[in-house]
């Protein structure tokens, strides 16, 4: 039977290659590799400071790297079907993207495997650069912190409950499960009041 410790000593001894994944998995990703960050963390598999460093460094360069991607595509291939698909998205979640930029970029951020969508759009859609990263940065400085404490927390829950691997990994899935859902139905609940609003207006 092995206990969570195989896991931490085998992410300390390939700490450079977690934290490499960690930094890139910010670029790409985000939830995931927050809360896996948080948990590890909290088992003592990785350093605080120096993951806190990475995790904002690889949420800036996604910042840049998304939005210039947006304006790269608009000169390239503004008609693509894979990027009408990105716009429907969008607009699904955020009818009022293009009335305020701001509050819809930074929504964006606590809607799961949304805000990736949203940065590479306002790119697209030339977003004033500055109502753009003020957007990003105050939601990061938010949503950083919040997912990390949340690794924290399904750490030490799943702690108290097994210390042993497997069973240790299924708890952790379960939460993650509860929190997407939880983070849908919150997502849910937006879109349904952003719909009332729009219909009060149009009668």
């Amino acid at each position: 039977m092995h206990t969570v410790n195989l896991l931490t000593s085998l992410v300390a001894h390939h700490h450079v290659l977690a934290y490499v994944l960690i930094f890139f998995g910010l670029i790409f990703e985000g939830e995931v590799t927050l809360i896996s960050a948080g948990i590890l963390i909290y088992l003592g598999a990785l350093n605080m400071p120096l993951t806190l460093f990475l995790v904002l460094t690889g949420s800036l360069v996604k910042t840049f790297y998304c939005y210039y991607l947006g304006k790269f595509i608009h000169k390239k291939w503004n008609h693509t079907k894979c990027f009408k698909y990105i716009e429907k998205r969008v607009y699904y979640f955020l009818p009022n993207f293009e009335q305020k930029p701001f509050w819809s970029i930074f929504v964006s951020k606590f809607i799961m495997w949304l805000n990736f969508s949203v940065i590479i759009f306002a790119g697209y859609s030339k977003v004033n650069f500055k109502t753009y990263l003020k957007a990003e940065v105050l939601s990061t400085l938010i949503w950083v912190p919040a997912m990390l404490v949340l690794g924290y927390f399904f750490s030490y829950t799943a702690l108290g409950i097994s210390r042993e691997i497997w069973e240790f990994s299924l708890v952790i899935l379960v939460l993650f499960i509860i929190f997407s859902l939880f983070d849908r139905l919150v997502s849910w609940v937006y879109e349904l009041e952003l719909f009332e609003k729009f219909y009060d207006k149009s009668e």
